[in-house]
């Protein structure tokens, strides 16, 4: 990869390190059959793309690199999520488009920054991309992250990012950041007759060990309904 100092967008041409929270379906999607779809993304962007692991209904998708592999990344995240939209509405009566949806996952001390002051700067990515942008009030479990979420074209989600990649460079984390770790626990746990199960579609399969959100093993002939 060049090693020289592109003047790309904004004058950016750094290394970084974007966080998006994904669900299991999107995964899906991005991965493609056999990993093919995640392949191609890495080898047409050059950014580096990692999914996390886990039986969780939500995913931590990594994408690291200079600035602009990191926005070619996106670009085919978004266009491959509209595509997923417009396949979707082919069998569903529904005649309006909705927006393509990205969370990122970003340090809360780095909110204030996205947000501006009295909330001048989201309103500013607002008019100058038309995508619709909103931070997360609360951090994300047992973390010190925000939900960021960007709805809106590709075309308006790809500029938003780039913006928001401006502002994190500018304004670096402080302190010590607690990366959220999605949990499989937000799966429904039910128990009956000492037997302890997962709802999976419409059936309840029987679940060996189980972990309650408060990180200790659920006792076995607890009566109670754990979700």
């Amino acid at each position: 990869m060049e090693t020289t100092k592109v003047q790309s967008e904004g004058g950016l041409n750094v290394t970084l390190t974007i966080r998006l929270l994904m669900h299991g379906k999107e995964v899906g999607s991005i991965i493609g059959k056999k990993g093919e779809t995640v392949k191609k993304m890495r080898e047409e962007s050059g950014a580096r793309i990692n999914i996390s692991e886990g039986n969780c209904p939500e995913r931590i998708v990594t994408i690291t690199g200079p600035t602009d592999t990191i926005f070619k990344a996106f670009a085919m995240i978004a266009y491959k999520f509209e595509e997923d939209i417009i396949n979707s509405m082919s069998n569903s009566p529904a005649t309006s488009k909705p927006p393509v949806t990205l969370r990122l996952v970003v340090p809360a001390s780095q909110c204030g920054s996205l947000i501006g002051k009295g909330g001048s700067k989201i309103k500013e990515m607002r008019e100058s991309t038309g995508a619709q942008v909103q931070v997360a009030g609360d951090m994300l479990p047992n973390s010190t992250e925000r939900a960021v979420t960007i709805s809106g074209t590709p075309e308006a989600i790809i500029q938003c990012v780039k913006q928001i990649c401006v502002v994190m460079l500018e304004s670096p984390p402080k302190g010590a950041t607690i990366p959220y770790r999605p949990k499989p626990a937000s799966t429904p746990v039910i128990f009956s007759g000492g037997q302890a199960y997962t709802i999976q579609g419409q059936y309840a399969i029987p679940h060996p060990d189980v972990w309650m959100p408060v990180h200790q093993p659920a006792p076995m002939n607890s009566p109670f309904l754990m979700i």
